[in-house]
């Protein structure tokens, strides 16, 4: 099958260059003509802190996931244009991981999810739970990257 629309889905920790890498060299044989977003998403305040109550600091929550949603824009679009990507194609969503690229997936026509999972041992190394949650629900292909820095040997 040629993918068209390919998202890339990482979450700027030391495995997004290994995923992004990956996606590189599996896209290179794809040749001209493929449209790759590369799509990160902040958690909300709330959902980090899950048991707090927010609503005495609504306003300060909504400034503080603004100001992640700048910085981690600001980090996803330096590390895209490492690899030859446009900026324009570096998207931040904030909410639940797997739900957002769920979401953004559906909404562009995505043909093929290309992510990382968490190398662990056991059933941990097959996928991590945000790889195993996009997986169960898009009617699309999901690439699995398993990340080697993160394997416990």
């Amino acid at each position: 099958m040629r993918y068209q629309r390919v998202l890339v889905a990482v979450d700027l920790t030391e495995e997004a260059e290994e995923v992004l890498g990956a996606a590189r060299d599996f896209l290179a044989s794809a040749g001209a003509g493929v449209s790759v977003d590369v799509l990160t998403v902040v958690r909300p305040l709330a959902r980090v802190y899950g048991g707090l109550d927010m609503a005495p600091m609504a306003a300060s929550a909504l400034a503080f996931e603004d100001e992640a949603v700048k910085q981690t824009t600001g980090q996803l679009k330096t590390l895209v244009a490492d690899f030859g990507i446009d900026a324009e194609r570096a998207h931040v969503r904030v909410g639940s991981p797997s739900m957002e690229i769920k979401a953004f997936a559906a909404e562009q026509d995505t043909q093929l999810i290309i992510m990382g999972t968490h190398g662990r041992q056991g059933l941990g190394l097959l996928l991590g739970s945000t790889a195993n949650a996009v997986l169960h629900g898009v009617p699309c292909d999901v690439l699995a990257i398993s990340i080697k820095s993160m394997e416990v040997s």
